[in-house]
């Protein structure tokens, strides 16, 4: 049984006993879980990809963990915001774990985006996009939770809108490099994996913030931010799968 198959079998499984629990998560039940997101994601991508999957990987979080560097420093292009010492060491005030955050839904959103368009100059902006739409869904629950802290607060759910800015003008930083890296790769051919893993992420945080957590709000606005990607990729995907082709 190949490795990526096993890490997303224990992955979901412990997403779904995150989920479930009561009460306040540990953090190092947090940490562990963002460890085994980022093993399960290198694992996909090295399988489908070789080192070139993993240089997507390493670009995205090397990316996103220099611009938070920065942005923790000076408010741009976030906003002010400070970490807490719950994921755990810290580099310029922004935890290692932070970068892993970046890496994990890098390749699942430009394999996403690679199905939609197939034109490398739009890829990289819808990549960003759908990158984006997942912190519509992660960020209210790791603020909540005391990962880090929006001191000004924010119209949705404490955040403000100059976070999401940032996430976009960040990922086009980062699927500008992947694009580099990786331009060349057939979605079609060797992304299912990191569909499964965005389409996944998409309906078990949908699921959880509607029905487990009761975060109607959250729930409403990540099932349509990462809908919006995650919808049309599945549909584009399996109209040219050869199971679901229909006429000749």
């Amino acid at each position: 049984m190949r490795l990526a198959r096993v890490l997303g079998g224990a992955l979901a499984a412990s997403q779904v006993a995150y989920g479930l629990r009561r009460g306040t998560v540990p953090a190092a039940a947090t940490r562990a879980l963002l460890v085994l997101m980022l093993a399960t994601a290198l694992a996909e991508a090295v399988q489908a990809r070789g080192r070139r999957g993993a240089a997507v990987l390493a670009a995205a979080g090397g990316t996103g963990f220099a611009v938070e560097v920065v942005g923790v420093a000076t408010g741009r292009p976030f906003g002010h915001y400070s970490y807490s010492e719950r994921l755990g060491p810290r580099i310029g005030g922004v935890p290692l774990l932070a970068g892993a955050a970046w890496a994990v839904m890098a390749r699942p959103a430009w394999v996403v985006a690679g199905l939609l368009v197939p034109r490398r100059a739009l890829r990289v902006p819808l990549a960003a996009g759908a990158l984006t739409a997942w912190d519509v869904f992660l960020d209210p629950r790791m603020a909540r939770d005391g990962y880090w802290t929006w001191p000004a607060g924010g119209a949705y759910e404490g955040i403000p809108a100059s976070n999401f800015a940032g996430w976009l003008a960040t990922g086009l930083a980062a699927f500008a490099l992947v694009a580099l890296l990786d331009g060349d790769d057939d979605p079609r051919a060797t992304g299912d994996g990191a569909l499964a893993l965005y389409a996944w992420t998409w309906a078990g945080e949908a699921f959880a913030n509607a029905v487990l957590w009761r975060r109607p709000v959250t729930a409403a606005a990540g099932t349509a931010a990462m809908g919006a990607f995650a919808v049309p990729a599945l549909v584009r995907r399996l109209s040219a799968h050869p199971r679901y082709r229909t006429g000749p």
